[in-house]
C-alpha cells in the first residue's frame, strides 16, 4: 500500500457520504469508554453501544465518549442518529487517509487530525487518525486502535487539579489537540537533532551512505509536513470562526496552539533546507574529491608526457642515429630526463598546482 496515498478502490463508484472504510482494520472490536465528569464528580465506565454511551450524558457534566476501532459500520450509522452528524463527516471519519481538516455544523466542531509516532524498527513515521466531535455538552474522540495517547488527560481529569475539571468540554477537546500537537515536537526535535549530527559528520567523516540517509530523512519530513501543514490552516479557520463551539474564554489557547503548529511547520521547512544543503554540500565535496584526483593524475600525464616523446624518438630503430654511437649517450639522456621532469615539476609547484 502506498504511504502517502491508500488504496481507495473500495471507494470507487461509490455515492458521497457512503460508509466505507479507507485503510486497514486494526481492532476485531471496537472499545467504548465514557468518561463524565465535572468540578466536583468523576464517572468512568465501559459500554456495550453508541445509545447506551448516549444515556450517560448528564446536562451539567461533561461528557468525553472515546471509541477504539472504527470498522464496525453500524456503530459509526449509530453514532450519526445519535449525535445527528452528517453522512459526509462520517465517511470522513472513516477515511483513514483524509487529510486534517476542521469542519464548522450546527450542532457540532469536528476536527480530523494525525497522531504521528516513529516505528521503533524502522524509524519511519506512523500515522493515526483520529477524529474529535465536540458538541454542546460532550466530546467524541475516534481511534484507529487502542492507544495511550490521551492518558496524561485522563490522569489529569482524574487528578481533578488544572482547568480540565472546570473549564467545559471546549477547553478538553483543546486538551486532547494540544496533547497530539506535543506529539509533534517531539518527533521533530527528535529527526531534527539526527539531521543535525549529520551535519558534523558530512565533514568530518563522510562516506556514500550519508546520501540514503539525506533522502531517508527528506522522506520523513515531507510525510510530516503532509500531516501538520493543514492542522495549522484549520486552527488559522476555527480562530476566525464565530460560531465554533469553542468558548471565548479558551480562544487564548487555541491562538497558543497555533502558535506552537506554526512553529513546528517553519521548522520542518528549515530543517527540509538543511537536508538540502546538506546534499548540495555532500555533492560538492564528492566533486572536490574526483577534480583533486584528475589533477593529480593529469600533472603525472603532463610530466610523463614529454619524456615519452623524447624517448620515443630514440626508441626508433633507425639504423644512422648520431647519438646512439656516442659513449656518454644514455647518461646524457638520464640528465635531460632528469632536468625535464624536474623543471616541470617545480613549474607546477609555483602555479601551486601541487
Amino acid at each position: 500500500m502506498a504511504r502517502f496515498l491508500k488504496d481507495r478502490s473500495k471507494a470507487k463508484g461509490t455515492a458521497p457520504g457512503s460508509l466505507i472504510l479507507i485503510g486497514r482494520q486494526k481492532m476485531d472490536k471496537p472499545i467504548i469508554q465514557v468518561m463524565k465528569f465535572d468540578k466536583d464528580e468523576l464517572v468512568e465506565k465501559e459500554v456495550a453501544s453508541i445509545k447506551d454511551a448516549r444515556t450517560e450524558f448528564k446536562k451539567d457534566a461533561v461528557t468525553w465518549i472515546n471509541i477504539y476501532g472504527i470498522h464496525d459500520l453500524e456503530m459509526i450509522q449509530d453514532l450519526g442518529t445519535e449525535f445527528n452528524l452528517p453522512a459526509l463527516l462520517l465517511e470522513d471519519i472513516l477515511n483513514t487517509d483524509q487529510p486534517p481538516k476542521y469542519e464548522n455544523g450546527e450542532t457540532y466542531d469536528a476536527f480530523i487530525i494525525k497522531m504521528l509516532q516513529a516505528e521503533e524498527k524502522s524509524n519511519r513515521i506512523h500515522a493515526e487518525q483520529i477524529s474529535i466531535v465536540l458538541g454542546e455538552n460532550y466530546v467524541l474522540t475516534l481511534q484507529e486502535r487502542v492507544g495511550d495517547f490521551f492518558n496524561p488527560v485522563r490522569e489529569r481529569i482524574r487528578k481533578g487539579k488544572g482547568r480540565l475539571r472546570h473549564n467545559g468540554n471546549d477547553y478538553l477537546a483543546y486538551a486532547l489537540m494540544d496533547t497530539i500537537v506535543d506529539y509533534y515536537t517531539g518527533l521533530i526535535e527528535s529527526i531534527g537533532s539526527k539531521i543535525e549530527e549529520m551535519e558534523d559528520r558530512l565533514f568530518r567523516n563522510m562516506d556514500s551512505g550519508m546520501v540514503e540517509e539525506i533522502y531517508r530523512f527528506k522522506t520523513e519530513l515531507n510525510y510530516l509536513r503532509k500531516s501538520i501543514r493543514p492542522v495549522r490552516e484549520f486552527l488559522l479557520m476555527l480562530n476566525k470562526e464565530e460560531d465554533s463551539f469553542i468558548q471565548e474564554k479558551n480562544q487564548q489557547f487555541l491562538r497558543d496552539l497555533f502558535d506552537l503548529v506554526a512553529q513546528c511547520t517553519d521548522t520542518l521547512e528549515l530543517y527540509n533546507n538543511m537536508l538540502s544543503d546538506q546534499l548540495n554540500i555532500y555533492n560538492t565535496n564528492m566533486s572536490n574529491k574526483m577534480n583533486e584526483v584528475m589533477k593529480t593524475l593529469t600533472i603525472f600525464a603532463s610530466v610523463f608526457i614529454p619524456l615519452t616523446f623524447v624517448a620515443g624518438i630514440y626508441g626508433m630503430n633507425f639504423e644512422h642515429m648520431p647519438e646512439l654511437g656516442y659513449k656518454y649517450s644514455y647518461l646524457i639522456f638520464w640528465i635531460a630526463i632528469l632536468i625535464l621532469g624536474g623543471g616541470l615539476f617545480i613549474y607546477f609547484k609555483r602555479k601551486k598546482w601541487l
